[in-house]
């Protein structure tokens, strides 16, 4: 197979060398670094095929730096490892991206095919396409998707704002896909998920010798996105003394490598997205009040979805699609589902509805989504007067029903297939080692898979 790379993020240096040794044995070339701060680094100067990292690390542990990863290498697979096997570890480095979840302690041959089963569903996962066209039917959205398209063919800095989870780099794409720079390269750099101390030199390069570890010189978004557009997502997270050296930026065209000692020109189109008041936040001294006139030649506000409910069909119907790609027929919705999703207030935005389709999914028993299937965020779905610890325990409580129902689709599938792990797998459409793991966490759950699901010949269902 082709060589490929895998960091390892280990802070044990005994263990991280015992994992290169079973990892170089498999064919891999591997990069290690002792803690987060560390593999960022080595990411911004080296091509890896993926990360495998501890959780319990510090100063940046290893949830957060998955966090980043998911923001500034979305395509990058990431299997965590921890030895503390909690459903609460696991929930959150899932729901953060992570592409597998190892406990410790593991043999070799799990995590060979941990990794061997990440990078296979990476190479062939459908990609979460940006679309030239925008998924929308709400009159408001068509509106301002109207406007989009006119601002786009200009060269004019673009400053989106709205809330978290709206779609403000969904229509920061729109507006480079439909521009003149449309053929040259779309590079986008969230400003919140980059420590303080790497985004200066992730902006605009550094020399070699730079920084301790700078071995080569690399060049900075600002060079990559030459020619093409250049988002600054959440830019109101800046720190105030960098914002200066980003004005000069935009203002002369050129910038300087970290370390470097001449000038570079860049002929980029610059977009940025903000999910507060940038006004407020210049009267308040926590943004400069000459960046961001620079930035806001255009503004566009994206209104959050409980504003604009006629999207929120057509987005479902296109998250399904996505979700079941190649795997499942996509199913249809019953008219109280609909009712139930257009009325709900959506405080999460784009981004909760997708986890709610996501998880009508993994609930789903027929080829119809009902109402029952649909679960919203507990701490949004409560009334205002909720305590922390009705959130709590509501939130406990969803994760409990998803493992009982997860645990039942398992008896199912293994029933169905008379015992046969590879079989039920297959049923699930799931690996057989995936399928390992989810029973090894159902144990840990106390909801064990009974032994008469696991014996051959197995055959009735469970309700």
């Amino acid at each position: 197979m082709p060589e490929q790379t895998i960091l390892v993020v280990e802070d044990d240096n005994a263990l991280s060398a015992a994992l290169s040794t079973t990892l170089v044995g498999a064919g891999y070339r591997v990069e290690t670094a002792n803690d987060g701060e560390a593999a960022l680094a080595l990411l911004a100067r080296t091509r890896v095929s993926l990360v495998l990292s501890d959780v319990q690390m510090s100063p940046m542990d290893g949830v957060e730096l998955l966090g980043i990863l998911s923001a500034q290498y979305p395509e990058l697979p990431v299997i965590m490892m921890t030895a503390f096997a909690t459903v609460s570890k696991a929930v959150d480095a899932m729901r953060a991206g992570a592409n597998g979840y190892l406990v410790k302690p593991f043999v070799a041959d799990d995590l060979i095919a941990a990794v061997a089963d990440a990078l296979k569903l990476t190479a062939s996962a459908p990609a979460r396409s940006h679309d030239n066209t925008l998924v929308c039917g709400d009159e408001t959205t068509l509106s301002l998707l109207g406007i989009a398209a006119r601002v786009a063919r200009s060269d004019a800095t673009v400053l989106l704002a709205g809330e978290s989870g709206t779609g403000k780099e969904v229509f920061a794409r729109y507006l480079h896909d439909n521009s003149l720079r449309a053929d040259r390269p779309f590079v986008a750099i969230n400003c919140a998920a980059i420590p303080e101390s790497m985004l200066e030199a992730t902006l605009f390069g550094h020399e070699k010798g730079a920084f301790t570890g700078a071995d080569k010189s690399l060049p900075g978004k600002f060079e990559l996105a030459n020619g093409g557009t250049l988002l600054l997502d959440e830019i109101s997270e800046m720190d105030l003394s960098l914002q200066a050296k980003l004005l000069r930026a935009l203002q002369e065209r050129e910038i300087e490598r970290l370390g470097g000692k001449r000038p570079i020109s860049v002929d980029v189109r610059v977009l940025a997205t903000s999910n507060r008041n940038l006004a407020k936040e210049v009267e308040s001294g926590r943004f400069r009040e000459d960046l961001y006139y620079r930035l806001n030649v255009f503004p566009l506000y994206i209104p959050p979805l409980r504003e604009r409910r006629g999207d929120v069909l057509p987005l479902v119907q296109h998250f399904l699609s996505v979700f079941c790609h190649g795997t499942r027929a996509v199913p249809s919705l019953s008219a109280m589902a609909e009712k139930k999703l257009v009325q709900h207030r959506w405080p999460g935005n784009v981004r909760e509805l997708e986890n709610v389709v996501q998880r009508s999914l993994i609930l789903l028993r027929g080829d119809e989504i009902s109402e029952a299937d649909l679960v919203f965020e507990p701490a949004n779905s409560g009334s205002p007067s909720s305590t922390s610890s009705d959130t709590a325990e509501s939130s406990g409580d969803l994760i409990h029903d998803l493992r009982v129902e997860e645990r039942r689709l398992i008896i199912n599938a293994l029933r169905e297939g008379a015992g046969n792990r590879e079989e039920a797998a297959r049923r699930l459409g799931i690996s057989p080692r995936t399928l390992r793991y989810k029973m090894a966490r159902l144990r840990e759950a106390d909801l064990a898979i009974p032994v008469d699901a696991l014996r051959a010949g197995a055959h009735s269902s469970v309700a």
